[in-house]
């Protein structure tokens, strides 16, 4: 028996991929705006490396759902604005860490501000019980499919 409540034509993927889009262009506007040249694709690899600096790129990889050559570019991109830097792993030369500029450091607080800012922007009179049973909904999807 099926779940899907949606009439033909609303797939899952079609309503969160539009709501996802329409965030990442308003975050990438804000970011324009206040001078801020990187993209959403390569805030989110800045993101993943405030979580934890020093990540591989495959780390990289399996955090942001990309795959290595993407990455790979990502990272090119970030290292000629000067906001991140390779470096050999001591265990595995083989292996590149990503480690944060200072310049990216400071970059972590005006950038994190404007996603908060851009998230509460999106939940204009969403219930924050609405919020936690998306979370748990979408959760629950991926949970299935992973």
């Amino acid at each position: 028996m099926s779940n899907n409540q949606f009439k033909k034509g609303e797939l899952y993927s079609f309503i969160t991929g539009k709501a996802s889009t329409a965030m990442a262009r308003r975050l990438q506007k804000n970011f324009k705006q206040h001078g801020i040249e990187i993209t959403i694709e390569q805030w989110s690899v800045l993101y993943h490396l405030w979580k934890q600096d020093g990540l591989s790129q495959q780390e990289l990889c399996s955090a942001t759902f990309r795959d290595k050559p993407s990455i790979t570019r990502l990272v090119d991109n970030l290292e000629k604005l000067k906001l991140v830097k390779r470096v050999a792993s001591k265990e595995d030369r083989r292996m590149n860490l990503i480690n944060l500029t200072e310049a990216a450091k400071k970059l972590q607080d005006q950038t994190m501000d404007m996603a908060n800012q851009t998230l509460n922007e999106a939940l204009g009179g969403v219930t924050a019980e609405e919020i936690e049973i998306c979370k748990s909904v979408l959760q629950r999807v991926y949970d299935n499919l992973k």
